[in-house]
């Protein structure tokens, strides 16, 4: 047998059309997205770090979908793996502030006329990761009716229980004393908190925490801090770079983003905590 030391294979450089890569990928297609409509140069990274945002917000709505639909099944390992991914995931969308969060306000008015009535409320994926929240509101449609195809997803969206609606329907096929209110409710409605549905929790949570429905509960909890953390950190860099000025699109700016970032997602996951 030889041991002669063989240099590696070289790759496979040549290809009939694009590369696989690009086939695959689209990388083309996503570096060629940015059109900036200033002239300074920092608005290509705020530009760029919005679309970078848009693309974790459709990952994050793919996993909670995956999830919803693994409850509905009574697959709860499935549904947790999703959760977890997501948290991951949430950890990179949140990091997306890290570029934005040090602009002063001379460097946001540079450009900010550019994004003329644009506004991350207006964000239709976002609306969708809100609305899998059951932070729902036929309101936020209202933006989208110029688009058709976005509009009628938005649409059906409100109208699906939400990530936390089918956990508690879950949490009612498997015996725990989840009231008649919140399973029949309007899904289409913001979730209000009840005492019932606190009361399972805590029962949960004061129980055997190697439960499989123990361990979603604190998968949805896990999510439910990035939430609170990305709302945050949207907060501190809104403050940062444009204080208490009116918002872009019209919104009341840092005092809307304040009001949000008071509200916990799943809430009686917090609550229940006092309890136990």
């Amino acid at each position: 047998m030889s041991h002669e030391a063989h240099e590696p294979e070289t790759p496979h450089l040549d290809f009939a059309g694009t590369t696989p890569y690009e086939d695959y990928v689209k990388a083309d297609v996503l570096t060629h997205l940015q059109h900036t409509l200033s002239d300074d140069p920092g608005e290509m990274v705020f530009l760029v770090t919005t679309q970078v945002m848009e693309l974790w917000f459709t990952v994050i709505v793919h996993e909670w979908e995956t999830a919803a639909g693994a409850l509905r099944r009574d697959d709860v390992p499935t549904a947790v793996a999703a959760l977890k991914r997501s948290v991951r995931e949430l950890e990179a969308l949140n990091a997306s502030w890290k570029p934005l969060g040090q602009l002063t306000p001379a460097q946001f008015n540079s450009y900010r006329a550019a994004l003329g009535e644009g506004s991350g409320f207006q964000s239709a994926m976002y609306r969708r990761m809100e609305f899998l929240l059951g932070d729902k509101s036929a309101s936020m449609l209202v933006p989208h009716r110029g688009a058709p195809r976005v509009h009628a997803e938005l649409e059906k969206a409100l109208h699906e229980p939400s990530l936390y609606d089918e956990v508690l329907r879950l949490l009612a096929r498997r015996g725990h004393a989840v009231p008649e209110a919140a399973l029949t409710r309007d899904v289409s409605r913001r979730y209000e908190p009840s005492p019932e549905v606190e009361a399972v929790w805590t029962a949960l949570y004061a129980g055997d925490e190697s439960d499989e429905l123990a361990r979603l509960g604190e998968a949805l909890t896990d999510v439910a801090e990035l939430v609170w953390r990305w709302r945050n950190d949207h907060l501190v860099a809104t403050r940062r770079a444009m204080g208490a000025k009116t918002g872009t699109g019209g919104s009341a700016g840092v005092a809307w983003l304040e009001k949000r970032a008071q509200k916990n997602v799943f809430p009686e996951l917090w609550t229940a905590r006092s309890h136990v």
